[in-house]
């Protein structure tokens, strides 16, 4: 008898195969069964998932602040883990990749009954996934400022948590509220003007006013201007040189590094006279945040963790 060796394709392939079918196995009523539409049409889901795969930081959001159960996740953009600001809720969560690779093999591993995917995952991409276990890709529109809301209302549909998110939003909602209180009370309304900016070692990015932790800061008191810099559908703009530092300078500037190396060059720009001569730096308004939370990041905890700086920088201004 003549022993075949399989390719690991073939490998990846029987894995799935075998994963699939016992998930037909689970049984499951249809009063428990629901179709979620998504980017790629409806989709069924059966019951309430107990073991998640998010691939998007969002979707890792909304799945712990519902308390749901993932089990896989990917790391967070310039990280090698999930991101800081959710860390302690995740636990000791397996990897199964990075914001834009996918560890199939991980994924398989970790045995999903469902999977909470990437807005921009590609075709060919979710229909291998679909072979594992249901995906949910977002329909929703992304840098609209209630992005983060519908999104986390779609994926707490497919997890079976549609009361609990409903109670996050109302929670999000009222700290907002609390928090452009404390902005109107202490910032007068003509110093309310801001940019956000990720520094990079190839220099600064100008955020798009359109970006989730800007839509934030709108919504709290702050107007928000990347001053033409970025293009329609972009995320940020091109890298600015030191001088050209003078476009990006508002009353406020939200400064985020991703990394070490961002942390660097942000540190050696500091020492440049075109830094020092920024309106924010000499009125003491540079605020500087976490870049994996403030733009990479999205959901109902980014949300909340983001307004606890916001409301430190304005509690920290002298009157």
């Amino acid at each position: 008898m003549t022993c075949r060796t399989l390719t690991p394709r073939q490998t990846l392939l029987r894995s799935i195969a075998v994963l699939a079918l016992s998930a037909m196995g689970a049984g499951t009523s249809l009063a428990d069964t629901r179709s979620v539409e998504t980017a790629y049409g409806p989709v069924t889901v059966n019951g309430q998932p107990e073991r998640v795969v998010t691939l998007y930081e969002g979707a890792l959001d909304t799945t712990l602040a519902v308390d749901a159960n993932p089990v896989g996740a990917v790391i967070t953009r310039g990280g090698s883990d999930v991101a800081d600001y959710i860390k302690s809720r995740a636990g000791d969560i397996a990897i199964v990749g990075a914001p834009a690779e996918t560890n199939i093999e991980a994924v398989i591993s970790v045995r999903p009954d469902l999977i909470l995917a990437a807005p921009r995952t590609n075709e060919q991409q979710y229909q291998l996934l679909s072979r594992i276990a249901p995906v949910i890709v977002s329909d929703v529109p992304m840098f609209q400022p209630d992005s983060w809301e519908r999104e986390t209302r779609l994926f707490a549909k497919a997890l079976g948590k549609e009361e609990a998110a409903e109670q996050v939003i109302a929670k999000v909602e009222s700290r907002i509220g609390e928090v452009a209180a404390l902005v109107a009370a202490r910032i007068p309304e003509a110093q309310r003007d801001a940019t956000l900016v990720r520094w990079m070692p190839q220099g600064p990015l100008v955020m798009a006013e359109g970006l989730f932790s800007a839509s934030i800061l709108q919504a709290v008191g702050f107007r928000i201007d990347d001053n033409d810099l970025v293009e329609e559908g972009r995320p940020h703009s091109e890298p600015l040189s030191l001088e050209n530092l003078s476009s990006m300078d508002q009353s406020w500037v939200f400064l985020a590094t991703l990394n070490e190396d961002g942390d660097k060059a942000l540190e050696a720009a500091r020492q440049s006279p075109a830094f020092a001569r920024l309106d924010a730096v000499e009125h003491d308004r540079v605020i500087t945040v976490s870049g994996q939370l403030w733009t990479s990041a999205t959901g109902p905890l980014a949300v909340l963790a983001i307004l606890d700086d916001i409301e430190a920088a304005v509690t920290a201004i002298q009157p």
